[in-house]
């Protein structure tokens, strides 16, 4: 399986919107949000993904068909250490679960950014805390730090937290 990053480009803020409104219905499941008038969950950061210089958006290709998303952005939550990126959203659709797609387009999006990473997780979404947490350790060889997160999801849950530094890293 061939796994590639390709940016989001403005043509393709429809085919992002529409991937993205799959990616929250699942994770309504977690943090209990609803629907709004039109039966959608809306995201409501999408445009500044071509506004904002802090914030960038890559499809996940497999063997040239599209297989999800990654969206990054370098701002810092309150009380966090200093990063220079988080992951916001993160997808891969059921078919690619499970077949190390993820991985790899999570390593390619590190291997692409380097810096001081934050990245947080729903305590109640069990297999992403389990896969952040192997696939952060397997990338830093252990080098990460995991603290609760201080800020709280729609649901109240407080997830965790994972910081590492891959600035060093050698590709």
């Amino acid at each position: 399986m061939q796994v590639e990053l390709r940016r989001v480009e403005l043509e393709d803020r429809e085919i992002l919107a529409n991937l993205l409104e799959k990616y929250d219905y699942e994770f309504s499941q977690y943090d209990g949000r609803g629907v709004n008038k039109l039966g959608l969950i809306g995201y409501p950061y999408l445009d500044f993904y071509w506004t904002d210089k802090d914030r960038r958006a890559y499809f996940i290709d497999v063997d040239g068909n599209l297989a999800g998303f990654i969206m990054i952005f370098n701002y810092r939550e309150e009380g966090d250490p200093e990063t220079d990126y988080q992951i916001s959203e993160f997808f891969v659709i059921h078919k690619y679960r499970r077949s190390s797609v993820g991985k790899q387009a999570f390593f390619q999006v590190l291997d692409k950014h380097k810096g001081r990473w934050g990245l947080g997780t729903h305590p109640k979404n069990v297999a992403a805390v389990n896969f952040w947490e192997t696939s952060i350790n397997e990338y830093t060889k252990g080098q990460y730090e995991s603290k609760t997160n201080p800020d709280a999801y729609p649901d109240g849950s407080h997830g965790n937290m994972f910081y590492f530094d891959n600035g060093q890293r050698a590709v």
